[in-house]
C-alpha cells in the first residue's frame, strides 16, 4: 500500500518547487531556444516529463509547446548524438541517469512488513523519511533530466540537430533518414583513419590530463560514496540504539527508565543530524561528482577518435 502510494502519486513538482530547480539550473542564455520540464509524474517503473519548450527559431511552427517524454528517449537523443559523425570531436553532455527508486520501495516494503513490531510513532517517523527520501530521488531525476535538454539547448551546434528539434516538438518515430547512411558512413571509416596524421604532442598532452582528471574525479567519486554509506550506516545503528533505549525507558517510570528516555532522544536527535549529512553529502557531493565523471567520459570519447582530434583541432 505504501508503495503503491508513492509510485502513483499523481504530481511530486509544486509551483514553489519548479521556481526553485529554475535557480539552480541556469543554462538558458539564448532567449531563441529555452527548454525545461515543466512537470513530472511518477508511474511504477516509469517516469514521464514534460517537456516544455519556447522558441522563436523558423524551424518550429509555434513559440511555445510542450510533449511527454520517457528516459529512454532521452537516451536514444543522447546516442544519436554519440553515433554522428558529423559531432565528432565534440563534448556530447552526458545522458542523464535511469531513474532508480528500487532502493527506496524496498525500504517501504520493509517497514510496510514491520509495521506490526514498532509504534506508531515510529512507523509514521520511518514513514515520513522515507517519503521524503523519495522525493528527493525524484526530484534529482527530474533536474539531471532538465539540465541534459539545456545544455543541449545551449550548444552552438547540438541545438540544431533534427533530432533534438523532433524530441522537444513531436513523436519520435526513432527512424530518420541519417540511420540509412550510418553504415555507409562507418565502411568508409578504415579510409578516413588511414588518411589522417599522427597526433602532436599537444593532443597527446591533452589526453593524458584528461585521462589523469577523469581517473581523479573517479577516485573521489568512490570515495564519497564510501563516505556517505558509513554516514547512513551510523545513523541507522544509533536509529537501533535509540529505539532499544526508548522500549526500555518506557516499561517503567523509576529513575533509571527516565535516564533511559533521556538519553534515547539524544541519539534520536544525533540519528537525524547523520542521516541529514548523509542526504546531503549525496544530493550535493556524490551527485556532482559523478556528473564530472560523465562529464569526462564523454570528453574522452570525443578525443579518443582522429576525428575527433581533427575536430579539435581545427
Amino acid at each position: 500500500m505504501l508503495q503503491e502510494g508513492l509510485d502513483d502519486g499523481p504530481d511530486f513538482l509544486s509551483e514553489e518547487d519548479r521556481g526553485s530547480r529554475a535557480v539552480n539550473v541556469d543554462l538558458q542564455t539564448d532567449a531563441t531556444l529555452q527548454v525545461d520540464i515543466s512537470d513530472a509524474l511518477s508511474e511504477r517503473d516509469k517516469v514521464k516529463f514534460t517537456v516544455h519548450t519556447k522558441s522563436t527559431l523558423p524551424n518550429f511552427k509555434q513559440n511555445e509547446f510542450s510533449v511527454v517524454r520517457q528516459h529512454e528517449e532521452f537516451i536514444w537523443l543522447h546516442d544519436s548524438f554519440v553515433e554522428n559523425e558529423e559531432y565528432a570531436g565534440y563534448i556530447i553532455p552526458p545522458a542523464p541517469p535511469r531513474p532508480d527508486f528500487d532502493a527506496s520501495r524496498e525500504k517501504l516494503q520493509k517497514l510496510g512488513e514491520g509495521e506490526g513490531s514498532m509504534t506508531k510513532e515510529e512507523f509514521t517517523k520511518m514513514k515520513q523519511e522515507l517519503e521524503a527520501e523519495y522525493l528527493a530521488i525524484f526530484k534529482k531525476t527530474v533536474a539531471m533530466h532538465e539540465v541534459f535538454l539545456c545544455r543541449v539547448a545551449a550548444h552552438p551546434v547540438l541545438r540544431k540537430d533534427l533530432n533534438f528539434h523532433l524530441s522537444v516538438r513531436g513523436k519520435n518515430k526513432k527512424e530518420k533518414l541519417e540511420d540509412f547512411f550510418k553504415n555507409v558512413v562507418k565502411s568508409a571509416d578504415g579510409v578516413l583513419v588511414a588518411g589522417v596524421k599522427d597526433v602532436d604532442d599537444f593532443f597527446e598532452h591533452e589526453k593524458t590530463f584528461l585521462l589523469e582528471y577523469h581517473n581523479r574525479v573517479k577516485d573521489a567519486s568512490a570515495k564519497s560514496d564510501r563516505m556517505i554509506r558509513s554516514h547512513k550506516n551510523a545513523a541507522d545503528d544509533i536509529n537501533r540504539m535509540a529505539s532499544s533505549l526508548y522500549a526500555l525507558g518506557t516499561q517503567d517510570a523509576t529513575d533509571i527508565c527516565k535516564f533511559f528516555l533521556k538519553v534515547s532522544e539524544l541519539f534520536e536527535k544525533t540519528r537525524k543530524i547523520e542521516a541529514r549529512v548523509a542526504a546531503d553529502e549525496d544530493l550535493k557531493l556524490a551527485d556532482l561528482l559523478k556528473y564530472y565523471l560523465r562529464e569526462s567520459q564523454a570528453a574522452k570519447v570525443s578525443q579518443s577518435t582522429p576525428e575527433g582530434l581533427n575536430q579539435n583541432h581545427n
